[in-house]
């Protein structure tokens, strides 16, 4: 059974190997968002200084100098599989030990509001790539959540705290599913969260995350909560980048 899936009795066929030039760096910036990507590149003074690579090609990693700090920044994929796999990957590419993730996620709640930043404090584990990392569990506890809570609190950032509930399938968000995870005290619903958090345990790392409180399930009908085009406020939103890069100078 996948709840069975933690080996840690053996050693994995394949493990990154850290490259004796690897750049260091102070923290690492992944975005879900090709928008945020071309903003970045457009309005940040980029230098690509490594690629990893998918069947679907080649991922760029570019760094950023930002208020005296370096910073790497990369577009990853969406879902756990992938998008761990690309951080697994940039373990042998550059250094650091520090991850700020940041993407939209559907709001289980209608009190809250679209666009507002949802930090999650645990999420459950609907998804199969966090049981390779750490031993089975119905939640995983982020363990930085405080520290960005706090970062939000410092700088007046209106936001939210609860727990997430990370899916393999958005399809199958059913209504039981979705009324089982409210009442449990979920107010988002994500594709990586948990599955991010086990892989960051099992390395070493810390892993620094909040959400963009998107799509809204908490309704008659599914609700996408923005228009065609419409970037603020969404995953697509670049002052949600801006966040990201001052919580990553916050957490160096």
């Amino acid at each position: 059974m996948i709840t069975d899936s933690f080996d840690n009795k053996s050693k994995a066929i394949i493990n990154p190997c850290p490259k004796e030039n690897a750049p260091q760096v102070d923290a690492c910036i992944l975005t879900f968002s090709h928008e945020i990507e071309n903003f970045v590149l457009k309005n940040y003074d980029c230098k690509q200084i490594a690629t990893i690579w998918f069947a679907t090609g080649g991922t760029p990693i570019y760094q950023i100098e930002y208020k005296g700090k370096t910073f790497a920044f990369y577009k990853t994929y969406v879902g756990a599989p992938a998008c761990v796999g690309s951080v697994e990957d940039t373990l042998s590419e550059i250094r650091t030990d520090k991850y700020i993730v940041f993407g939209g996620a559907g709001c289980l709640d209608k009190e809250i509001a679209h666009g507002k930043v949802m930090v999650p404090t645990e999420a459950y584990r609907d998804e199969g790539t966090s049981y390779h990392y750490v031993p089975a569990s119905d939640y995983i506890t982020i363990k930085n959540a405080d520290i960005v809570a706090n970062f939000m609190t410092e700088n007046k950032i209106p936001f939210v705290k609860g727990k997430a509930w990370t899916t393999d399938s958005f399809y199958r968000e059913t209504i039981n599913n979705f009324e089982k995870h409210k009442a449990d005290g979920c107010i988002s619903v994500d594709m990586e969260c948990a599955a991010l958090q086990a892989m960051c345990d099992f390395r070493g790392l810390n892993f620094y995350t909040f959400f963009t409180s998107g799509d809204l399930l908490d309704a008659p009908e599914w609700d996408e909560r923005h228009e065609e085009g419409e970037k603020e406020g969404t995953q697509h939103d670049t002052g949600h980048f801006d966040i990201a890069l001052e919580l990553a100078r916050y957490v160096v």
